[in-house]
């Protein structure tokens, strides 16, 4: 008896955290949805609406401008020369084109740009709207008569899905540039700027730009829907609003994972 009911709980349990993953996966989905059927109709935003939007896009976007760049550098300085160098030895240095192509712009550039988001922006937005809810502010908009979900949500999951495509083609655009100038500085193999550049370019296909533009658009969709949702989920308890950020950042980076994963299968496979 006491293994039956055991098993039982244990059924239970897993049937449970089934319907609780698959319930957070359609209210995702809904609210990604709605939020793109609204950025649709321009016409209908309101000029506090663009506003909200305006100051999204400067903080997740403008504002995170420098750190990626510098991040870009680094990558540029490690990933490229190392390419450039291991190539020339092995007299395949033709090859520098897709072999950055496919280990920079297909994945690294795209995923890097994804993960500043997150830690920068997602727990922003998830621990910003969980103190407005704790706070009542929520509420206090909903007795104006404003939609929260338009107000609050719809801007910043479209501002972040626009900075974060914007930001991974400055991490592209520096990590390339920089990666070049650290080949000509140290002067390594036979540096040739419009060769280098041509190789690059030459070698990016139409899965690849799909890929880029997926893996830059959708993840920042989902990023700012998921931390979003993790904020105006908590109660009343200020000490739900670092839980509230801390399971926006796990979801979106196994988000990020999964759907970099599913796009590349859909795009090379």
């Amino acid at each position: 008896m006491g293994y039956a009911d055991g098993r039982m709980s244990f059924l239970g349990y897993i049937g449970s955290g089934v319907l609780t993953r698959w319930s957070r996966l359609t209210r995702l989905a809904a609210i990604t949805w709605a939020v793109l059927l609204r950025a649709i109709r321009p016409r209908t935003w309101t000029a506090p609406l663009r506003n909200v939007l305006a100051r999204q896009v400067l903080f997740t976007g403008f504002e995170a401008t420098g750190f990626i760049a510098l991040i870009a550098v680094i990558v540029g300085a490690l990933v490229v020369v190392q390419a450039q160098y291991w190539l020339t030895r092995l007299g395949q240095s033709n090859l520098i084109g897709p072999i950055l192509t496919a280990v920079v712009l297909r994945e690294l550039g795209p995923l890097l740009t994804n993960f500043v988001v997150i830690a920068r922006s997602g727990t922003a937005i998830a621990t910003e709207l969980a103190n407005m809810k704790v706070h009542g502010e929520v509420r206090a908009l909903d007795a104006m008569g404003i939609d929260p979900f338009v107000y609050l949500v719809v801007p910043r999951v479209l501002g972040v899905a626009i900075s974060t495509f914007c930001l991974t083609i400055i991490f592209l655009a520096v990590t390339f540039i920089g990666g070049f100038a650290c080949i000509w500085a140290i002067e390594l193999g036979d540096v040739n700027m419009g060769l280098f550049f041509g190789n690059i370019i030459g070698s990016v296909t139409v899965p690849d730009v799909f890929s880029l533009l997926a893996k830059s658009i959708v993840p920042g969709l989902l990023t700012g829907a998921i931390c979003c949702d993790e904020g105006l989920a908590v109660g009343v308890a200020a000490t739900e609003v670092p839980i509230a950020a801390t399971r926006g950042v796990i979801r979106s980076v196994a988000t990020l994972f999964v759907t970099s994963l599913l796009i590349s299968i859909m795009a090379f496979v």
